[in-house]
């Protein structure tokens, strides 16, 4: 098994709280860490897709008494969602007894539906993780330019070939828009998702307009906005959310929609190898999402994550705001020679970051302009990591004080 960036992280929440809930995509590779925990720890796993499965929990309370001393894994949770007001009963009477709490790792794919029902029952008893496709930090034995090509689905990153990678991908997505979405709710044809879907890899990166997506679809505005919540909450597509604040300037305040694994991107753009893809428009904005997300994904718990841009061309394609209040300012290019923009500067002037940083293809770290690095995507996804990791979440000459508080759109 490759050891997963999360491992550290959920073996530590599992110490501390009663219940832990892991989010992620399908096929991200929960199942296979859960199962990696249970054999640690002993524990017991229960999936909610198989009958046999389920038939046990036919009366769950009974049941799930009879394992308070071990950890019980519930895989698919949100298919039954009358578990969370049992597990939250078991939880309490245990603190009350005075003994252990059950320990309880719930693993799902949807995510808002997941938060909402777990925020409802098990306020104040649940911690919350999410577990993303392979990073760059992850040693797959595969290089960036395969990452990048292929995304971070096990089956899709480590296929044998990039032939069998995108057909890998193209079932993926085929069975999320039969099987997976229609089990969720209302029936949406497969193939007006497929549409939407294909639309929103056309616009990576871009300014989100639902009212020329909906144009573009043939529905209408508010159609269009549950087809993108539900990608959104399929954590398969992100809202990136616009800084925000008293600048004295005219803000943009659209969020940019990415497609989250930069696989799917291609793969439903039509492209099969690194030729195609270097040859394509969308070369840029694909990089780009690639680096967001994996900086994200290293990045300390409670890292707030936007982008900036001003009327006047002001920008900074990510702004990470830590828990202190401190900024850092990223900007993404495809070029082994990076070089950073004037609206870059402007931005920077605007916001003042502590540090300023281009992430480029490359592994060398240089300087490219007075207070800028050129940075590769390893090294700063590694740099923010060792970060998450300290045990107070803050860096070396970090202040405790916080900025004032800024927002965004969800």
């Amino acid at each position: 098994m490759i050891e997963r960036q999360l491992l550290q992280p959920l073996l530590e929440a599992l110490a501390e709280a009663p219940a832990v809930c892991l989010l992620g995509p399908r096929q991200a590779g929960k199942t296979t860490l859960a199962l990696e925990v249970a054999a640690r720890l002993g524990g017991l796993y229960l999936d909610l897709e198989s009958e046999r499965d389920r038939a046990r929990l036919a009366d769950p309370e009974a049941y799930l008494e009879r394992h308070l001393d071990r950890l019980v894994i519930l895989d698919e949770v949100h298919r039954t969602p009358g578990l969370f007001p049992v597990l939250r009963g078991l939880i309490d009477r245990s603190r009350r007894a005075g003994r252990r709490a059950g320990l309880y790792l719930l693993l799902g794919s949807a995510g808002l539906d997941l938060l909402r029902q777990s925020g409802e029952s098990l306020a104040g008893r649940v911690r919350l993780l999410e577990l993303t496709p392979f990073s760059a930090l992850e040693p797959t034995g595969r290089s960036l330019d395969a990452l990048w090509l292929r995304g971070g689905f096990p089956e899709s990153l480590l296929a044998k070939s990039d032939a069998l990678s995108l057909r890998w991908r193209q079932d993926f997505i085929r069975t999320y828009l039969e099987r997976d979405i229609p089990q969720l709710g209302p029936r949406i044809a497969a193939e007006t998702l497929r549409r939407f879907w294909t639309m929103l890899a056309h616009r990576q990166g871009a300014p989100l307009n639902v009212a020329e997506l909906a144009r573009s679809l043939g529905v209408d505005a508010k159609t269009a906005a549950r087809y993108l919540d539900l990608l959104v909450d399929l954590l398969l597509a992100r809202r990136l959310a616009p800084w925000h604040a008293n600048v004295g300037k005219r803000l943009t305040k659209s969020p940019r929609v990415y497609l989250r694994d930069s696989g799917i991107l291609h793969s439903l753009l039509g492209i099969a190898d690194l030729e195609a893809l270097l040859a394509h428009p969308v070369v840029g904005a694909s990089w780009e999402g690639l680096v967001i997300e994996n900086l994200i994904t290293a990045a300390p718990r409670g890292t707030e994550a936007y982008f900036y841009r001003t009327s006047g061309g002001a920008e900074i394609d990510l702004v990470l705001v830590f828990a202190s209040g401190e900024r850092w300012a990223v900007e993404v290019k495809r070029s082994t020679a990076p070089r950073p923009t004037r609206g870059f500067h402007s931005a920077c002037e605007d916001l003042e970051p502590a540090r300023r940083l281009v992430v480029y293809p490359g592994t060398e770290r240089f300087p490219v302009a007075a207070g800028v690095d050129a940075i590769g995507l390893a090294e700063l996804a590694g740099e923010l990591h060792v970060l998450a990791r300290r045990p107070d979440g803050r860096h070396r000459g970090e202040s405790k004080a916080r900025s004032p508080k800024v927002g965004g759109v969800p």
